[in-house]
Parts: structure tokens; sequence; C-alpha cells
């Protein structure tokens, strides 16, 4: 059997899916005062091994196995002293936002894409599938781990554009289908809707397009506990942010649901996941 999923962490502050695009603003909220950092990194070294290793791996785990896979899948995100150029980080934490807020299922982790080691990744950030009432969605997503907010959006913003042209689109599900485990229970709605033969809008009804942008937050830097003022000053701020996203002409035909990640210090986090990180490969 593979190992459960973790338990939720984040708190989702806010949760609109009746608003075009959709939105959800997560939070790690405070420990004494503190920002919860260090018990979201070791929250997000619980998700490495579904991240990182494929499905056949994850069935095989076992008590003898554990460890090993641990240290396997903590060695597959990267090894490189460049931490802070990796955007490894912001792949998984969207997948851990799509699996936490909508239950979806991987389809395949990004990180199988790499030819070599340490090399970045083009294209969709994250490949997911979520079972709505009325069938199968497929959710390809982007991610901008960064520090500023209006920086992410401009970049994210045209990511979606290039990303949603019909080439390239259909460059991508090739890529996509050909590295799907054919043993996979999904494996052929997804291969059907992925088809050169399905016209892109049909796949555009079925599809979402989850989009997580981490920054440095003035409301999380500015308190120190969940009270009712960290609250107003962190959904206002989501909902400017919402608001500057939504206004850069996103395009029109399929639907975007946005993940706000708010954060007190990038590089303090980054670094903090980096030495957890290498802690885990010496396992």
């Amino acid at each position: 059997m593979p190992p459960p999923t973790p338990e939720p962490f984040w708190t989702v502050r806010v949760h609109r899916i009746d608003i075009h695009p959709g939105l959800s603003g997560l939070c790690v909220g405070y420990e004494r005062g503190e920002w919860r950092r260090d018990q979201f990194v070791n929250h997000v070294m619980e998700w490495l091994p579904e991240f990182a290793l494929k499905e056949s791996e994850l069935q095989g785990i076992d008590s003898s196995t554990l460890v090993r896979m641990i240290r396997n899948a903590a060695n597959i995100i990267y090894q490189s002293e460049k931490f802070n150029n990796r955007g490894e980080f912001g792949e998984l934490f969207l997948h851990m936002a799509k699996r936490q807020v909508f239950n979806s299922i991987p389809a395949i982790s990004k990180i199988y894409y790499k030819t070599a080691r340490n090399e970045t990744v083009k294209g969709f950030d994250s490949v997911h599938v979520v079972e709505a009432e009325d069938g199968l969605e497929l959710w390809i997503g982007e991610v901008k781990f960064y520090k500023n907010i209006k920086q992410a959006v401009s970049d994210v913003i045209q990511e979606l554009h290039d990303h949603t042209q019909t080439n390239y689109l259909r460059d991508e599900f090739n890529l996509i289908i050909n590295k799907v485990d054919k043993n996979w229970q999904h494996y052929e709605k997804i291969r059907s809707l992925m088809s050169p033969n399905t016209s892109l809008d049909e796949v555009f009804k079925r599809a979402c397009i989850p989009v997580l942008l981490t920054y440095e937050s003035d409301a999380v830097r500015q308190c120190s506990a969940c009270d009712d003022h960290y609250k107003e000053l962190l959904i206002n701020e989501m909902r400017e942010a919402y608001h500057l996203f939504s206004s850069k002409g996103l395009p029109e035909d399929i639907r975007i649901h946005l993940f706000l990640f708010p954060l007190a210090s990038k590089t303090e986090l980054v670094t903090a996941l980096d030495g957890k990180l290498r802690i885990w490969q010496q396992l």
C-alpha cells in the first residue's frame, strides 16, 4: 500500500470557486508569536515521496524500504548549490495545494521530465486530475515562487498565454501522455482527452489551470498571531493580489484557479527547505 496522504497543514483563509478565476488563499499561521516556517518545512518533507516517486514505487513502500525511498525522493528533487534559483519547491507547493484543497490525483510529476541532474523543466509545472461531479477534469498548473506579487503576476500571465497556444498544448499533451503509466486507473480517460483527435474546445471544457503565486506579505510580517486583525489584513491583501491578477487579461477559453501563498521571507524559507532536504538526502 502507498504511504498515507499527509494531514492538511495550510488554513484556507479564502476559498471562492463561484468566481472566475477562482481563488484560494493559503496560510501557515503562527506559533508562540513566530510564523510557522519550520513547521511548514517539516510538512513539506512529508509530501516528498508522493511528489517525486512513481506510482509503482509508492505501492512498494513498506517498513523495509521506507528510508531508502525517502532518500531517493530527496535526491530526485535536486542536488545543486544554486538552490535559491530552483523552482522545484514551488512545484511541490502547487502539488500540495491541489491535493489539500481539491483532493486532486497526480497524473505525473514534472520531475519525470528531467533528462539530466539539476536540469530545470519547462512547460506546465504540475499535471493532476480532479474527479468532479460530471466527470474527470485535467488540472495542468503554473507556479511562481517569488518574493514580489507584481513580478509573479506579470511573469505568470505571459506564460498562461504562451502555454495555451494550440501548438504548445499539442506538444505538451504528447509529452505528458507518453510519460503517464499505462496501468494508472485514469490513463484511458486522459489519453482520450489529450488525443490529437479531440478538439481543444472539448479539452477546455474538462480542464483547469491552477496557478500558485507566492509573495512576501506585509500582513504576515506585521503580525504574530492569527487574530481578527491579522485575518483582516491578510484577506484584504489577498483581495488586492487577486484583482491585480484577474485584471491582466487572462486567457478566456479555459478555467483558471488562483492559489495565493503569502510568506514572511522567501529567502529564509528556501534556506530552511534546502537544509532539511539535504538532511533527508543523507538518510
